[in-house]
């Protein structure tokens, strides 16, 4: 996988470099109580958490680029998730133990002494293994929910409350106040916003239709409205092809590609099965051989956390809009 560079990600940046002023300390321990809401529910935290275990790659960059790495007890990541060394807030990598290169479990939590979890349904929190925020608290260990995997009304598994965004917003600056590092947070967002406008501004007159492909070959994986690649794409300049799927990733169906026909095909790279495999499928599937993407082989490539909600997410959408921009 490619690395990122840091230039291109300095906004993300901005809490630990770039030339930002912010705050050098986190909120103590013994602070008094903080109430949060998440996922619509307040939550209130008795004290600041000090040892944080988080899972997963975007939820464990959104603590380094808060500067919050010497909060955390350690995080679990599969080790398939993109090129590590070329991020502004590598040295988070070199300090906080890496527990586990599968998914949390309780007792990574509880070897690591952890006092809070932060993670997300379908992003660690699960029920099938009795890793969720009701289990942990009857271990005394309260949780944070990732909010673009907030569970929605819809049905049991459905999820998504708000736009991508601003769900990457609202947990930025939650997390800000848990830790007491409110003006840090509200440095990276600020940023954040001035870097997305700047790629939105030079959006296409026309917006190039996009289909997000994750994975699968009987049924592809892809993103609905409220996962983070409908927003990364919309900003980008261009227009999700599964906007009206009102969930955050999610199973469709080859024929609704077929027939939305996409201008452009954006590939998360991850896993087992490489981009470059996943390109070849698609270029070869023969119900696909008639949609435009495929036919003008315009197929982009962003990498798994790019397109998980994370501080790579400015980036990304730099990135896709200036491909959207030449792609004809």
């Amino acid at each position: 996988m490619r690395k990122l560079l840091a230039a291109a990600l300095c906004l993300a940046a901005t809490a630990t470099g770039c030339g930002a002023s912010v705050e050098t300390t986190p909120k103590g321990p013994g602070s008094s109580s903080v109430t949060l809401t998440n996922c619509g529910k307040k939550v209130t935290f008795d004290k600041v958490p000090e040892r944080v275990v988080t899972n997963d790659v975007g939820i464990t960059e959104l603590m380094f680029a808060l500067g919050l790495e010497d909060r955390m007890a350690g995080f679990a990541m599969p080790d398939d998730k993109g090129d590590l060394s070329g991020v502004p807030w590598k040295d988070g990598y070199d300090k906080v133990p890496w527990l586990s290169k599968d998914q949390l479990t309780k007792e990574n939590v509880l070897d690591a002494r952890g006092d809070m979890v932060f993670a997300g349904w379908n992003y660690g929190f699960r029920e099938d293994a009795g890793f969720t925020p009701d289990a942990l608290k009857k271990l005394g260990i309260p949780s944070y929910i990732l909010t673009e995997s907030c569970r929605n009304d819809r049905t049991k598994t459905s999820r998504g409350i708000m736009p991508p965004l601003k769900a990457l917003y609202t947990d930025l600056t939650n997390l800000g106040k848990l830790f007491g590092v409110e003006k840090r947070a509200a440095t990276l967002i600020s940023g954040f916003k001035k870097e997305i406008a700047g790629v939105h501004a030079q959006a296409p007159a026309k917006k190039p239709t996009v289909f997000l492909y994750d994975s699968g070959q009987d049924q592809p994986f892809t993103s609905g409205r409220y996962a983070a690649p409908d927003q990364i794409i919309s900003e980008a300049g261009g227009v999700n092809v599964m906007h009206d799927v009102r969930d955050s990733w999610t199973t469709v169906g080859w024929e609704s590609v077929v027939e939305r026909n996409p201008d452009t095909i954006v590939i998360c790279d991850y896993g087992d099965v490489s981009a470059e495999q996943k390109k070849r499928f698609l270029l070869s599937y023969a119900p696909l051989r008639n949609v435009s993407a495929v036919k003008h082989r315009r197929i982009f490539t962003l990498d798994y956390v790019d397109l998980v909600e994370s501080p790579r997410n400015p980036s990304a959408i730099a990135r896709l809009g200036a491909y959207l921009r030449t792609a004809g």
